[in-house]
């Protein structure tokens, strides 16, 4: 029997169709316990665009994508290249099926790649053709790990995995995270939520905002820091219309890395 995936139950909190009916299943049986999981999502989109446009504001031109997911409207090079046309984006994804669907729709697509490969990982990830041949890590580069990380147990060591990231990028970079936290959920409602992933290829773990603070080693963050989704810069936005802040279970940051960063 086929297995729900996290990337395709990303897509259908989203509306998308890139999904099955072991998915829709997994997330409709939690929707019913945990409804948040879908503001979550939905806050999750509008933070991706919203810090996409902040970033090519600030002069970024290179984005390292990691653990993309299934393709939808609103992706990285969409965003990015409709307000700077030569931004360059690499995506990567473990799931041979997103890395595939990808591919497809990407095809012709200039100064985008799609790499398969685990981000937990960095040594890998650093030098696929698909990362290297695109992105010129001698200028600044932004990270992406957007609701990727609480896909990383503990004992994967997500702050060091964070840290082999910073180190591949020059002074003048930035790196931005967002992270599922129990805001409004009760104890039940996270274990629900963290048992109806022990069934995928990636379990998923909630973080208090402390730990996820931990996440951008040697990062300054830059303003307001490190706060619920909807409250990190907000702006008009289609997807953006939350049930309340905190609501959205999660929490967002953008860090700048300075000439000379604070090692963790």
């Amino acid at each position: 029997m086929q297995r729900p995936s996290a990337a395709r139950m990303f897509d259908y909190y989203l509306g998308g169709t890139a999904n099955f009916a072991v998915d829709r299943q997994a997330v409709d049986r939690l929707l019913g316990e945990v409804p948040e999981v879908q503001v979550y999502a939905r806050a999750t989109r509008a933070f991706l665009g919203r810090m996409i446009r902040f970033l090519c504001g600030r002069g970024i031109d290179q984005f390292l994508d990691l653990g993309s997911g299934m393709p939808t409207v609103g992706n990285v090079h969409e965003v990015a290249q409709r307000r700077c046309p030569e931004a360059r984006v690499a995506y990567v994804d473990i799931e041979p099926e997103v890395v595939a669907h990808s591919g497809q729709l990407l095809r012709g697509t200039e100064r985008v790649t799609v790499t398969q490969a685990d981000i937990r990982d960095p040594e890998t990830v650093l030098a696929a053709p698909g990362v290297t041949e695109l992105l010129d890590f001698s200028r600044p580069v932004a990270v992406l790990a957007v609701s990727i990380l609480p896909y990383v147990s503990d004992e994967d060591d997500p702050v060091g995995i964070m840290a082999r990231y910073r180190d591949s990028c020059p002074p003048g970079s930035y790196l931005a995270v967002s992270h599922g936290t129990a805001l409004t959920m009760s104890a039940e409602q996270v274990h629900s939520s963290e048992n109806a992933y022990r069934d995928t290829h990636t379990p998923v773990i909630m973080r208090d905002p402390e730990r996820i603070r931990e996440l951008l080693p040697g990062y300054e963050l830059v303003e307001p820091g490190l706060v619920p989704l909807p409250e990190w810069r907000p702006e008009p936005d289609v997807n953006a219309a939350q049930d309340g802040t905190a609501s959205a279970n999660g929490v967002a940051a953008v860090g700048y890395l300075p000439d000379e960063p604070l090692r963790a």
